[in-house]
């Protein structure tokens, strides 16, 4: 007689099948401390937009692709911000020349400015010689030794020497006037070469946007734009999913939802897995609504439900993320007495 042999993955299959079939056919066994509801798993999903409208030049990942936060997901054609960075640069190059020429100028005015003084020192020398003069003039002709004319002379060259050094101290007042101007001058170039190297940092950041990245860890769920086609600002280009970030939506009427809690310890069984998930409860929704129709209640939807959100600590999510699908489906476990423990057919069982 011959013996019917079954390969290894189907008896697992079969055994996990059955697994399932009898925690839901138990559903009612459970302590009076346990509440149930099913749901579906959900994964937190991000959907990466474009900054500016432009053409995809490429896209450099597939769906089901495992990418790190700052990998460039996406690229759009460069060529005009790649323009506009070079004007940018260029205006700052011109800037740069301006600052030099008003340093320049300033230089020059501070020359101008030293050759006023040393003129200012020859005037005041010779001022001082022409008063020693005329003082002496004033002597001799007291003693009749000199002419009134001589005497008048000599007061006309002080007088002209003290002219000569009000024109210098006036030259260096107009060179001093120069000096700040200039100085102005290269402010002024400076604060453009600022603006000048803004535009560039900018120009630089709009040319760095044209490379779309991934904002954190995740799986590419879709590619929504492919190479060739044309977007509009903020239009959606790659569809991410966190796998660290699994959670099911259950449904409890108020007797079982008032006592929970935040952080209070939760399981989670999925149709087709031969596991129980640990989980904590993350959300409990402040007002009651009619649940959704996948969802089933024992009342038959005759009275309001509260939204219980149940999440799956993000070390084994990560662990088994290719196990976790978004849309599978199962049921979630809360105890309404968190001083008793959880049934044997409810303790952490994790897949092999």
């Amino acid at each position: 007689m011959k013996k019917l042999l079954l390969p290894a993955a189907v008896i697992a299959a079969l055994a996990a099948g059955a697994a399932t079939y009898f925690r839901h056919q138990n559903g009612n066994t459970l302590p009076d401390n346990i509440a149930v509801s099913n749901g579906r798993l959900e994964l937190e999903r991000y959907d990466v937009a474009s900054l500016y409208a432009g053409r995809v030049q490429n896209v450099l990942v597939d769906e089901g692709s495992e990418v790190k936060a700052g990998d460039v997901l996406a690229e759009l054609s460069s060529d005009i911000a790649s323009g506009k960075v070079e004007e940018a640069m260029a205006g700052e190059s011109a800037a740069r020349e301006t600052v030099l020429r008003a340093q320049a100028a300033v230089r020059q005015a501070q020359e101008a400015v030293a050759r006023a003084d040393a003129q200012i020192a020859a005037q005041q020398q010779q001022q001082k010689v022409a008063q020693m003069e005329l003082d002496n003039a004033g002597r001799l002709q007291s003693e009749d030794l000199v002419s009134p004319a001589e005497t008048q002379r000599r007061r006309s060259q002080r007088d002209g020497a003290a002219a000569a050094v009000k024109a210098a101290q006036a030259a260096k007042s107009e060179a001093l006037a120069m000096v700040r101007q200039a100085q102005a001058g290269v402010a002024e170039a400076q604060a453009g070469v600022a603006a000048r190297q803004a535009q560039v940092k900018t120009a630089e950041s709009a040319q760095s946007d044209m490379k779309i990245t991934s904002p954190k860890d995740g799986r590419v769920e879709y590619r929504i734009a492919e190479t060739g086609s044309v977007i509009a600002a903020g239009s959606k280009v790659i569809s991410l999913i966190d796998p660290s970030d699994a959670s099911m939506n259950i449904f409890l009427p108020n007797a079982q939802a008032a006592v929970l809690k935040v952080g209070d310890e939760a399981r989670i069984v999925l149709d087709g897995l031969d596991a129980v998930f640990p989980a904590k409860i993350s959300f409990i929704a402040t007002n009651a609504q009619f649940t959704p129709k996948a969802v089933e209640t024992a009342n038959e939807r005759a009275k309001l439900m509260f939204k219980v959100k149940l999440k799956i600590p993000a070390d084994i999510a990560l662990k088994y993320n290719r196990l976790l699908k978004g849309g599978m489906t199962g049921n979630g476990y809360v105890r309404t007495n968190t001083q008793s423990g959880w049934p044997a057919e409810l303790a952490v069982k994790l897949p092999q």
